[in-house]
């Protein structure tokens, strides 16, 4: 390796197949037993060849670094939690380093800002994706993972890599981004068009606390921002304007700000929206820095950023792997990511048998979907009933009534048949609509445990198809049972991975801005992961049990 520059690259593939003697002398002495670096060496060889990048480099320019070399110091680096600068020490510095990346122990390394363009490629046209593969595909060469087993699914939230705004500093942060980029674009441009006022307001970073004279204070200082940046848009979209001011991308952002936060009355005057005529989160960003993070809220937790979805094996006598690595919006829901986590696994032929998931994961359709296409069984807890006669456990819950669907009809707990079977439309799903006639409900002699109308007969909700309908009442039926809840235990495993991914390798917290950038941050904190699992399985030594405190061998010896 040798130092080079940010600068156009191609690609000329290189061997690492054979460790340099002195390398593999002067690691074997100075680590006798092994590190996770040398352990993955010696089992799974070479994890990253060159031409597996060929699609990453052009095939002319100056030549570049091993991507290779790179893809691996890239993982070690995330494995140990290290800056750019401090995993470029490591590779001139550390000797189990050397070996895993097949140096001579005088190799200079190269500049740790190759790390940041190395993975400005990854973020492109799914190359994290593919190097993950990558690595999975040698795990199953090694015996180390195999296709089919169980595994387990969860997710988890990440905080942006940009400071939490208010609405109010949001709208701030926006103009005085625009303004500096505009500022630096066409200087004569912007400058008639500024106010005495604007260098106090926004020539340093917007920072609002409590505004003395609450709510209305609030609204004044907003629509005062909001006019400032309104003069700016109306400027940049005039005739007589350069066209190229308003493709600018903070020029840009502050207009969709505005269209988020702003909208004009009936007098033609700009105001500020309250909080119930805003766009819903998912449609408007929360710093003008990072237009990919979005608020959300979660029970207790409420967050900016992303979410993550980790999906690992949990096989018996084989190391527990992350397999699939799904970075998302934080408001995209935990549901609408099961059908995309089983085809990206299909395609990377590593489907389980079984997969065991939480219920934000799991509904009837998904259930019946996994098996029909993929074969796969999805073990979660289908939402139970929440109608009142079940939480009161008591009364007739919908489970009571038989359901004939040859002849569309359902049947009571007293013999009554229904009169009505309709489709139904609640919040965007399909349902069916059950009713009973009025003249059997209101002389039924058990009517107020069926139901709590006074006038009114009772009426089902049931899902649209007889399976999916079948699918809802036998697994609300089996996971009551205790053989299904021991089934099911195993689910506990992933909030362990989630846990040793943001204390270890710093999950929590993007390191970078932008959701793709993101997403390469957590493929290499996956891979991370990988290596600190198999290397722990390699690692064959007993461990040294911990000696037993005088007071536990008293408490023995009295038993």
């Amino acid at each position: 390796m040798s130092t080079v520059g940010v600068v156009a690259m191609s690609l000329r593939p290189e061997s690492h197949q054979r460790i340099p003697a002195r390398t593999v002398r002067t690691a074997r002495a100075a680590c006798p037993n092994g590190t996770p670096a040398m352990l993955i060496r010696d089992r799974l060889d070479v994890l990253f060849e060159d031409e597996e990048f060929a699609c990453l480099y052009p095939s002319d320019g100056r030549p570049g670094l091993s991507p290779g070399q790179l893809a691996l110091v890239s993982v070690l680096q995330f494995a140990e939690n290290f800056s750019d600068r401090a995993a470029a020490d490591a590779v001139r510095t550390r000797i189990d380093w050397k070996y895993a990346l097949g140096l001579e122990l005088d190799d200079p390394g190269f500049d740790y800002s190759v790390l940041c363009e190395f993975r400005a490629r990854l973020a492109e046209d799914g190359a994290a994706d593919r190097l993950l593969e990558v690595m999975l595909q040698r795990l199953k060469e090694a015996g180390l993972l195999k296709p089919g087993g169980r595994q387990r699914t969860d997710a988890t939230h990440v905080l942006a890599a940009v400071r939490f705004l208010s609405r109010l500093e949001l709208v701030g942060e926006s103009l005085r981004a625009a303004l500096e980029e505009l500022a630096e674009a066409d200087p004569d441009w912007l400058r008639p068009l500024i106010e005495p006022e604007w260098a106090k307001r926004y020539g340093r970073r917007i920072e609002i606390g409590k505004l003395p004279g609450g709510k209305a204070a609030v609204t004044e200082r907003a629509e005062q921002t909001g006019r400032d940046g309104q003069k700016i848009l109306t400027a940049a979209w005039a005739a007589s304007a350069p066209p190229h001011l308003r493709l600018l991308p903070q020029v840009e952002i502050l207009r969709q700000a505005w269209v988020h936060h702003y909208f004009w009355d009936a007098r033609g005057r700009l105001r500020w929206r309250d909080g119930h005529a805003l766009p819903p989160a998912h449609l408007r960003f929360d710093s003008p820095y990072d237009t990919d993070t979005h608020y959300c809220v979660k029970r207790d937790t409420a967050w900016s950023g992303y979410r993550v979805h980790l999906t690992e094996s949990c096989d018996e006598q084989r190391p527990e792997l992350v397999v699939h690595v799904a970075t998302t919006h934080s408001t995209v829901q935990d549901v609408e990511m099961t059908a995309t986590i089983h085809d990206d696994l299909a395609k990377r032929e590593l489907l389980p048998c079984e997969h065991v998931v939480d219920a934000g994961y799991t509904t009837p359709a998904h259930i019946e979907r996994a098996a029909r296409v993929h074969g796969v069984t999805l073990l979660g807890p289908v939402v139970p009933d929440h109608s009142r006669q079940a939480k009161a456990g008591s009364g007739f819950a919908k489970s009571a009534f038989p359901i004939d669907w040859d002849n569309q009809q359902a049947t009571c707990p007293q013999g009554a048949v229904s009169r009505e079977w309709r489709p139904l439309r609640i919040s965007g799903h399909d349902y069916i609509q059950v009713k009973f006639a009025k003249a059997d409900c209101l002389a039924c002699p058990v009517r107020p445990r069926c139901t709590s109308s006074a006038t009114r007969p009772r009426a089902l909700a049931l899902l649209p198809t007889r399976e999916l309908h079948e699918i809802q009442t036998r697994n609300r039926l089996d996971q009551t049972a205790e053989e299904w809840q021991r089934r099911y235990a195993i689910r506990a495993g992933i909030e362990a991975t989630l846990s040793q991914n943001v204390r270890a390798h710093g999950l929590r917290r993007s390191r970078y801005r932008g959701l793709k950038k993101t997403h390469v941050q957590h493929v290499l904190t996956a891979m991370a992961c990988n290596i600190a699992r198999v290397a722990d399985w390699l690692d064959a030594e007993p461990r040294t049990r911990r000696r037993a405190t005088r007071f536990r061998t008293l408490c023995s010896a009295a038993a």
